[in-house]
């Protein structure tokens, strides 16, 4: 698979690039994780600040798997990396721009088929995912942990779910490719929570999309 892909890696140097990653930012994990619950207690809190302080986690947490992630470790060893970093790095500034500077994002949690989504792959991107890998065999520091990019975008998908406007379609596309481009370190290197990207692309695009035109098919 991987020469069929054409993927100049080898599984020892994926790993290798995790566990630099961690032994380097080390404690930092648990205040990424801990950005992420605040996302989730604000939504929940609905208070007048909420929205722009949610849309600005969101936005450092894309900027830290761009700038920390993948253009200061992945680049090492794969040079793809400098164009996923970037990528990530424009997703976070549109993060802000898009939630901060003009306003356009609203969080609330429901209880409707879109809230109950966005809740499973809030809960899968922070607890089932790193449980999957451990249960692998997979431990710290060689683990994917939370604020690389494959569990951001899958939480990513959850917060949007939870948003009660039009999602900015601009905001989706990023995160779709990812999804995509993600999902064949599930099939080359054997990650085989990152599945659930795919899931997440797919099944949180699809909704997120629908949602947003119902109310138009309606009318």
């Amino acid at each position: 698979m991987r020469k069929l892909l054409k993927i100049p890696l080898t599984t020892e140097q994926f790993f290798q690039v995790f566990e630099k990653y961690n032994q380097t930012i080390f404690p930092m994990q648990a205040v990424l994780i801990l950005v992420a619950i605040a996302s989730v207690v604000l939504v929940v809190s609905r208070k007048p600040f909420a929205n722009k302080t949610i849309s600005g986690l969101l936005g450092f947490l894309w900027l830290w798997a761009g700038v920390v992630y993948h253009l200061t470790f992945f680049t090492e060893i794969s040079p793809p990396a400098y164009l996923f970093g970037a990528l990530f790095v424009f997703q976070g500034w549109l993060f802000l721009y898009e939630g901060i500077v003009i306003n356009r994002l609203s969080f609330c949690a429901n209880q409707k088929i879109y809230g109950i989504l966005g809740a499973i792959l809030i809960v899968y991107s922070l607890a089932i995912y790193p449980l999957i890998g451990y249960a692998l065999g997979r431990n710290f520091p060689t683990s994917p942990t939370f604020g690389v990019p494959c569990p951001t975008t899958i939480f990513t998908f959850g917060l949007l779910l939870w948003t009660d406007k039009k999602v900015p379609s601009i905001l989706l596309i990023i995160p779709i490719l990812w999804s995509l481009v993600g999902t064949s370190a599930a099939l080359i290197f054997g990650i085989k929570e990152d599945f659930g990207l795919l899931v997440a692309g797919t099944l949180g695009t699809v909704s997120i999309v629908w949602r947003d035109l119902t109310p138009r098919i309606e009318r």
